[in-house]
C-alpha cells in the first residue's frame, strides 16, 4: 500500500470532519434545546378589515391572528391558504393574487380599509389598503383577507 500524499489526507479529513458536522448538526435540528435559536424566521401578524377611508380613521370591524412559521397558526379562518399566498409573493401585501379576477363589483362608495401589522420572515410588517368596497377588496386581496 502507498502512504497518503498530503493533499489526500487533507481531503481526507476535510470529508471526516464535514460527515461528523453534518451529523451533529442534523441531530441538533432534530432535537431543539431550550434557549436554542429558531430555525426559521418568524412570521405573526394581525390582520383587520374596518369600513373607512384611512387607517386612522378607521375602526377594525373584524381581526384575525396569522402565523406562518413554522406551520400555519392562528385565528384565521383558512390559515394554511392565507400563508401560502403570502410565502407566493414573499409577505409583499400589495403583489397578492386575486383569485376572482374577473369578479364584477358594483361601483358603490363604501370604503373598506385593511391592515397587516406584525413580523414577515423577521421583518417587520405595517401595511394598510383601501378599497372601494367589500368586493373590490375580496377580488383583490385572495384568501388572506377573507374572514
Amino acid at each position: 500500500m502507498r502512504p497518503l500524499s498530503p493533499r489526500s489526507l487533507f481531503v481526507s479529513a476535510a470529508a471526516l470532519m464535514l460527515g461528523v458536522a453534518g451529523t451533529a448538526m442534523s441531530t441538533a435540528a432534530a432535537q431543539p434545546t431550550a434557549g436554542a435559536p429558531a430555525l426559521y424566521a418568524p412570521s405573526a401578524l394581525v390582520l383587520t378589515v374596518g369600513q373607512g377611508e384611512t387607517r386612522a380613521g378607521t375602526t377594525a370591524e373584524r381581526a384575525v391572528t396569522l402565523s406562518c412559521a413554522p406551520r400555519a397558526t392562528g385565528t384565521h379562518p383558512a390559515a394554511a391558504d392565507a400563508c401560502r399566498e403570502l410565502r407566493a409573493v414573499g409577505g409583499d401585501f400589495r403583489a397578492l393574487p386575486s383569485e376572482l379576477p374577473q369578479t364584477l363589483c358594483t361601483r358603490e362608495w363604501a370604503p373598506v380599509t385593511v391592515t397587516a401589522d406584525g413580523v414577515w420572515e423577521g421583518r417587520r410588517v405595517a401595511w394598510s389598503g383601501t378599497y372601494n368596497n367589500s368586493c373590490e377588496m375580496a377580488a383583490t386581496l385572495g384568501v388572506v383577507f377573507e374572514f
